[in-house]
């Protein structure tokens, strides 16, 4: 199964500038835990909610003030659509990452794939494995 079969499709994105407090309203209203940050048209960053919880609210700053550039993930790992989803499972396991947007050879977004997305798509037992590798304490 290829990794274009799991993943979500047409992915909002957000921009540098994007107010913390508005990316906040946003995942709430898209129902999502991650938006892409695009800047030129490329893909620049990811801010996930942990990232609104632990880079903004519990050092004590104001969200109304920050933006995406503040909070983001700047690496972000990625995979293709074309890929096989158990390349991209090794890679959320090794990681440790919920969601992995998906780009095209250029960099462009064609989607998000995520652990929900992974449980509903493949069979208990392989999702299982996946989502006990990612959600595994840090030692």
């Amino acid at each position: 199964m290829k990794v274009k079969d799991v993943m979500h499709k047409g992915v909002a994105h957000i921009a540098l500038d994007t107010r913390v407090s508005a990316i906040a309203k946003q995942m709430r209203d898209d129902d999502v835990g991650a938006l892409p940050v695009k800047a030129d048209g490329r893909l620049v960053g990811i801010v996930t909610d942990r990232d609104i919880a632990c880079r903004a609210l519990a050092d004590g700053k104001d969200p109304g003030r920050m933006t995406a550039e503040d909070v983001m993930t700047s690496k972000v790992v990625c995979c293709a659509p074309d890929d096989d989803i158990t390349k991209a499972i090794k890679t959320m396991e090794t990681k440790r990452i919920r969601r992995l947007p998906v780009t095209d050879s250029d960099g462009n977004i064609m989607g998000m794939v995520s652990l929900g997305d992974i449980s509903h798509k493949l069979d208990k037992e392989l999702s299982g494995e996946v989502l006990r590798a990612v959600s595994a304490h840090h030692r």
